[in-house]
């Protein structure tokens, strides 16, 4: 008979350890950098945060939701480089009033360390960032590009759309709306 309490106690833990595990795994935890990069992006870009589904109106946020279900607006994970190597796009906000100022940040580890470079400034409505496959792409000024690696997609709903890619050497930008 004794053996039911600790049964009943054993069987408590354990649902406390997989509910706090799913807690862990909330929305907002896919909107975190790895440990090491979180460092290096508070220490260059103090004061700004990876923009949140919060962060979008209402429309935006749908418009969001319905093609990147499931993902944060702010962070992309996306082989940019194509070395296999981790690399992050983030949209890194600040807001100041009514309005967001926003920086694409490109995060590539090379070894143990981080380059981390800004590739576009934004101000307005809270823009978000994606990442998506390789093919031909081409602007609304008639420039292609024809990308063989991931690419990255910066957009501001409400009127723009920019993509990023890598010709090996270095990185295009082309508007895919404006």
């Amino acid at each position: 008979m004794k053996l039911k309490p600790s049964v009943f106690f054993v069987s408590a833990l354990w649902l406390l350890a997989f509910v706090q595990g799913v807690v862990a795994q909330s929305p907002n935890d896919r909107c975190g950098l790895p440990k090491g990069l979180q460092t290096v992006v508070e220490s260059k870009y103090p004061g700004t945060r990876i923009v949140k589904l919060s962060d979008l109106n209402e429309y935006d946020r749908q418009l969001f939701q319905e093609d990147h279900a499931g993902s944060c607006p702010g962070l992309a994970n996306v082989d940019f480089y194509g070395d296999g190597k981790p690399t992050f796009a983030s949209a890194l906000t600040t807001k100041s009033q009514a309005t967001y100022r926003t920086k694409l940040v490109l995060a590539h580890q090379v070894g143990m360390y981080w380059e981390v470079s800004t590739l576009d400034k934004a101000d307005g409505p809270a823009p978000v960032v994606w990442g998506d496959k390789p093919g031909d792409y081409e602007s609304v000024y008639q420039h292609k590009i024809r990308a063989t690696r991931p690419v990255i997609v910066f957009c501001g709903y409400s009127s723009w759309e920019v993509l990023y890619g890598w010709t090996g050497n270095r990185t295009v930008k082309i508007w895919l709306r404006d």
